[in-house]
């Protein structure tokens, strides 16, 4: 029966889909850390071996064997080296660099450099080992004094969470970018803002507002098949960039859904897409009993409906593959009817003429048919009535309609104006009229306040005055007290 250690590691290694291995040496390694931490010294290269059925661990100082070497001379050396580029610093710094003195100068061997960690001198190698060469590997084992203590026990978890968290990420990233380009099953996860998350299973991936198809609504939870665009290592971990809109999710679909593409019989040469509303796909084969154009669409058009079921209801055109640019131009108006194509082979563009009631059908929506055509067949396609002038092309659609359009946008523009014009005059007047109100608000006030003066002047002048006369008043009692007291006295 295996120990306790083993089946806790064989237990990660299933949750986490790492390999036993992995696992062991992340151990040994978080081992290592500890001692280091514990029991070793700078100048020992620790490494651990240990055996998760009898916890047993064996340590050692593993170096490489290399020629002696003075290490005076290589002080010195390193001295130089030193000042040199001290020297080099200060003179791009002043800026005397010399091009032609640099040039002179002679190519420095290799300097010779010495790890103490990592390497031993052959001389004191076979003190170790007597028949010791050079660039063998010397193991010298170290002695376990005691227990770890709390801090390296500390240490080795730190070390085992971040190898496996790396070890995991590995492990995903390679799983997934075996699968770029390929067609997956997973689960819509939430929404973030504009980005979708989705549930891969053991990963998340996004999809990008680009790469998402207007019009379609992605619920938690809901099962979706999406393409993979593109797996990057990044700090946080692998990222998965998925689309629902890429053309080739397409031809995926169609080697899921028709064996006939998926064996190699028929061959999908071209595909044009505008994602949620049309597709075109030219498809051929080198088989003479065998339709590709029937192999695509099924019986009763079984297998072209599961692929448009999938798509949210996207319309698919399938078109024969002709090797001839005229022919091909020809199937790739479908289901508009062409009676004549004229090529332009040096600037690579065609004039298709079509009977007046197939020149709906020729341009499309918007211009979508005869742009999906272009987009397919390489070539830039104009459209004509039969025996008139061009109607539309592959770069502005309808030209009756792009120029209606137009119009359309010079009389919403003029509209704009006049609003324009007719705010910034309300606003003008809005800013003459508020100028007014607070002229007038200024001048009643002034005139409040020149009122209020005048009221207060004339209370004080009024108090003047009463002051005045009582002062009068006082000074007539004592010369009427004085007249009358002669008479008394005569008495």
């Amino acid at each position: 029966m295996a120990s306790p250690i083993t089946q806790a590691i064989k237990q990660i290694c299933e949750e986490k889909g790492i390999a036993y291995e992995s696992v062991l040496e992340t151990i040994e390694s978080a081992m290592g850390a500890a001692y280091r931490k514990d029991f070793g010294n700078k100048l020992q290269n620790i490494k651990v071996n240990f055996d998760p059925e009898t916890s047993d661990i064996r340590v050692f100082d593993v170096k490489e064997v290399v020629e002696d070497i003075d290490l005076e001379e290589l002080e010195k050396k390193a001295e130089e080296e030193a000042e040199k580029k001290e020297k080099s610093e200060k003179d791009k710094k002043k800026g005397k660099k010399d091009k032609k003195e640099k040039e002179e100068e002679p190519e420095d061997e290799e300097a010779i450099k010495f790890n103490p960690k990592t390497q031993i001198m052959i001389s004191d190698a076979k003190d170790i080992k007597k028949d010791a060469k050079v660039d063998e590997e010397i193991k010298v084992e170290l002695e376990v004094p005691g227990a770890f203590g709390r801090m390296a026990a500390q240490t080795a978890k730190q070390v085992i969470t971040q190898k496996l968290r790396e070890a995991e990420r590995a492990t995903i990233f390679d799983e997934y970018k075996d699968k770029v380009d390929e067609i997956i099953n997973a689960v819509v996860q939430r929404r973030e803002g504009k980005i979708v998350l989705i549930d891969l299973g053991r990963a998340t991936g996004i999809i990008r507002p680009e790469d998402q198809v207007p019009g379609e609504y992605y619920r938690p939870g809901e099962r979706i098949k999406v393409y993979v665009v593109r797996v990057e290592m990044t700090t946080k971990g692998p990222e998965i960039l998925l689309s629902r809109s890429h053309p080739e999710m397409v031809r995926r679909l169609f080697e899921l859904e028709i064996p006939e593409i998926a064996g190699g019989t028929v061959e999908i040469k071209a595909i044009s897409r505008e994602a949620g509303s049309r597709s075109k796909v030219a498809v051929t084969t080198a088989e003479e009993n065998v339709d590709p154009i029937g192999s695509c669409i099924g019986q009763r058009g079984t297998r072209i409906q599961t692929i448009i079921a999938e798509l949210g209801g996207e319309k698919i055109d399938i078109i024969e593959w002709s090797e001839d640019a005229e022919s091909f131009i020809v199937n790739s108006l479908s289901p508009a009817k062409v009676t004549k194509v004229e090529i332009n082979e040096e600037e690579k563009s065609a004039l298709a003429s079509v009977a007046g009631d197939q020149l709906s059908l020729a341009i499309g929506k918007g211009g979508q048919n005869v742009r999906l055509a272009a987009k397919l067949t390489g070539w830039k396609i104009n459209v004509a009535e039969d025996g008139g002038e061009v109607v539309a092309d592959s770069e502005k659609g309808d030209l009756e309609n792009a120029e209606e359009g137009e119009e359309a946008k010079e009389e919403v523009k003029e509209e704009k104006e006049e609003v324009k014009e007719d705010k910034e005059e309300k606003k003008e007047k809005k800013k003459a009229e508020k100028k007014e109100k607070a002229e007038k608000k200024k001048a009643e006030k002034k005139e409040k306040d020149e009122k209020k003066k005048a009221e207060k002047k004339e209370k004080d002048e009024k108090k003047k005055a009463e002051k005045k006369t009582k002062k009068e008043e006082k000074e007539e009692k004592p010369e009427e007290k004085a007249e009358d007291k002669p008479e008394e006295d005569k008495k």
